[in-house]
């Protein structure tokens, strides 16, 4: 229900954008959060929007690099990510929440995921 695409190569510095888009459930009930998962590490957060795109939330290593926004209209998520580092590869996840927080219990569903590599 949940499809994020978007990922890929890119060089360190470089940008990328990613999407998530949700099908079969009403988009702008859902606060929706990006979370990361590099080669042998727990999965963490990343960055969320409120329902209405009026709040966010950042982890501190991506606050100041990486955006996210949301169009209701399109039952769509982006997640815009600038100045990219070798530490930001990692399989990016769209998840959709009921509550708001940066907690992986709050969201659900989830989406399948898209890696992304930034090479040096």
């Amino acid at each position: 229900q949940l499809q994020a695409s978007g990922g890929g190569l890119v060089q360190v510095g470089g940008s990328l954008r990613l999407s998530c888009g949700i099908s079969g459930r009403t988009f702008n009930n859902y606060h929706m959060g990006w979370f990361r998962q590099a080669p042998g590490r727990e999965r963490e957060f990343v960055i969320a929007i409120s329902r209405s795109g009026g709040r966010r939330l950042y982890s501190d290593s991506v606050k100041g690099r990486f955006t996210i926004s949301r169009d209701n209209a399109k039952n769509t998520v982006y997640l815009q990510m600038t100045s990219l580092k070798p530490e930001d590869t990692s399989v990016y996840y769209c998840a959709a929440g009921m509550g708001w927080g940066t907690h992986e219990s709050e969201y659900d569903p989830w989406g399948q995921g898209t890696l992304v590599t930034v090479s040096s």
